[in-house]
């Protein structure tokens, strides 16, 4: 998969281990990116996290607590293309149940997964009429977590979304 460079499960999800002592033990059933470990290390270094600064603190998960406003999905963005992946430039979001991506710029391609019923990405749901809430749900969630990421690239390739609801 390229360096884990796609959206895909395979690439997307990269197992942590971490050990705090006095933390909890266990799998953390939250959902954490790697944006989350600059604001662990300097909470853990007594540093102020600058608010500027993308991510989270997984010090609340890591001592067992379950904050209410843990994030409830991810943001992807892949952009370097051209480049020696040759990945293609995508974006995507994905819950607990579902992941929506854009292929953009010189392809226009999206694809809407059920990660529970297709955990391995294998049948594109997004012109199926019976994911539409479930599509225009997370195309909600993509534009909203764009905005907060100041992602305006992005946002200016979601025109083709709306054309095709």
């Amino acid at each position: 998969w390229f360096d884990k460079r796609f959206m895909y499960e395979e690439s997307m999800r990269t197992p942590l281990v971490v050990r705090l002592p006095g933390g909890t033990q266990g799998d953390i059933d939250r959902l954490v990116q790697n944006i989350d470990y600059a604001p662990t290390f300097l909470e853990l270094a007594g540093v102020q996290i600058p608010e500027e600064m993308q991510g989270r603190s997984l010090l609340p998960l890591l001592r067992g607590e379950k904050p209410a406003d843990w994030r409830t999905a991810l943001y992807y963005h892949f952009y370097e293309y051209p480049a020696e992946h040759m990945v293609k430039r995508h974006y995507g979001v994905r819950n607990e149940r579902w992941k929506l991506i854009h292929f953009y710029d010189d392809i226009d391609h999206w694809e809407l997964y059920d990660l529970q019923t297709d955990p391995h990405e294998l049948h594109n749901r997004f012109d199926d009429p019976a994911c539409a809430d479930a599509r225009q749900e997370l195309f909600d969630e993509l534009v909203e977590l764009q905005k907060q990421y100041q992602d305006t690239l992005a946002l200016r390739h979601n025109a083709p979304f709306r054309a095709k609801q």
